[in-house]
Order: structure tokens, then sequence, then C-alpha cells
């Protein structure tokens, strides 16, 4: 189950990246275009979409990485098993606020497809599509929130990035 957790969390780190070449050759291709004056349609939208699918697909890959921001200070001050009681709760907490998350994307996805709903510019694209990269990057955050509760309740140490000084 591990392996295909970590594998899991390695897809979306990989998909967030083709998201942010997306970006790229969206935000690149309007300004090349608008060089020879044409008009691309959606190009920007696109390239938001692209944008918001990245930055969620990569919030599963870098919570499991250690790469959010944690203010360890509190918690290092504390005992041991204080230290693990604090960092379950905020783990259960964030699981719940994950769980928000990923339900109401789900379900922008599901009304944006039931009613139809398209974006309002040029490109006129279904509204579902898009908003399925950022539903999909919900539910992998509530995933792997939920992973490193079950992981801290068995006593796992949870993976800490050692953090490099400004000045030496």
């Amino acid at each position: 189950m591990r392996r295909a957790l970590d594998a899991l969390y390695a897809l979306s780190g990989g998909l967030a990246a083709v998201c942010m070449v997306g970006v790229l050759l969206c935000v690149t291709t309007s300004i090349v275009t608008r060089q020879f004056n044409v008009y691309v349609a959606g190009m920007d939208a696109y390239a938001g979409y692209f944008m918001a699918a990245a930055g969620f697909l990569a919030l599963a890959a870098t919570f499991r990485q250690g790469e959010h921001i944690r203010v360890n200070l509190l918690l290092d001050a504390l005992p041991r098993r204080d230290r693990m009681r604090l960092d379950v709760f905020a783990l259960a907490v964030g699981c719940l606020l994950a769980g928000a998350l990923a339900w109401f994307s789900l379900k922008l996805v599901h009304d944006s497809r039931l009613y139809n709903d398209v974006s309002t510019g040029n490109d006129a694209t279904p509204l579902w599509i898009p908003q399925t990269g950022m539903a999909a990057g919900a539910v992998l955050f509530l995933v792997a929130l939920v992973d490193e509760t079950i992981q801290r309740l068995r006593g796992v140490e949870p993976v800490r990035k050692q953090e490099e000084p400004l000045h030496e």
C-alpha cells in the first residue's frame, strides 16, 4: 500500500509539472502569435486553468516530501508525547479542511457538468474540464493528509526538511 500511495503522490507531482509546461506553452503561444497580429482565443484562460491544476495537483506530493511550511517552534519545545498529540490534532483539523475542500471541489465539477456551465471567454470551455484538475488535486491532498495522520498514529515521525541558514 505504501508503494502505491507514494506512486500516486509522485504521479500527481508529475501531472503538476506537465500542467506547468502547459502554462509555459500557453503563454509562449500567446506572446508569439501576438507578434504576428494573430489572436488565439482562450490562451490566457487555458494558462489559468493549467496554473490552477498545477497548484492543486502539487499539494499531495509536496506535503509528503515535507515541503509545506511547518512552524516547528512550538512542536520542538514540547515533550515527544505532547508533540505527537498536537501534531495529530493539527493533522485531524487539516483532514477536516481538506475534506471540505475536496467535497466542494467535486460538487463544483458535478454542478458545472450538470448545468453545462462554460467559461465566459471566447473559448467557451466547459468548466468541468479544468475544474477536474483542481478536484483531483484536492482529493489527493486529502488522501495524503489521512495517510500522514495514520502514519503519525502509528508512531512514524514526519518527514522534516532541514532548513538551510541564510548566512554562514
